[in-house]
């Protein structure tokens, strides 16, 4: 066999193997122990975009201070991270105090995320038929205010309206 063939089937091997191959980025979230709700819901949020997306989420509470004294507030806080995102995600490393840090990481729940997308989709399809039967509903309650609005009409242009005008004179009018 060549040389020149099997360095080049060798690099095609190669190419194959990368193109099946997925890299999982670990993507990071910081918080800290005295956040408030809307930045802890934003970075809540993003931190479920970043499993929807199929990344590993390393989620950090930073320390400072006195905030040393009370880890059990950066446990609280990653226990409602943990709890927001269950749907989606499973724990891989609980929660635990590295230095000044406490640390935790997600990573995403190919099962849990199919039964949210199925219960989703159910949803919609329940949704859309109960549309679709209160469609057909005022489809058949229309007629009826047609006709109504109809006999009101017919009723007004039969009776004869006096109007006053502005010099005292009263016409008719059909």
């Amino acid at each position: 066999m060549d040389h020149g063939k099997a360095v080049y089937e060798a690099k095609q091997r190669d190419k194959a193997s990368r193109k099946k191959s997925t890299t999982v980025q670990v993507k990071e979230m910081k918080y800290r122990p005295k956040i408030g709700v809307g930045d802890f819901d934003t970075k809540t949020r993003k931190v479920k975009q970043f499993l929807g997306e199929g990344n590993r989420v390393k989620i950090t509470i930073m320390f400072r201070g006195r905030e040393m004294q009370h880890p059990e507030l950066g446990r609280k806080i990653l226990d409602q991270v943990a709890e927001h995102a269950d749907d989606i995600s499973k724990i891989e490393i609980y929660p635990k105090l590295d230095g000044r840090n406490m640390v935790m990481v997600l990573v995403p729940d190919r099962e849990k995320q199919f039964a949210v997308a199925k219960a989703a989709d159910d949803l919609a399809k329940e949704e859309a038929a109960s549309v679709a039967t209160s469609a057909v509903e005022a489809e058949a309650v229309v007629p009826a205010t047609e006709v109504a609005a109809s006999a009101v009409e017919a009723e007004a242009v039969v009776l004869d309206i006096e109007v006053e005008t502005s010099e005292g004179d009263t016409t008719e009018e059909e």
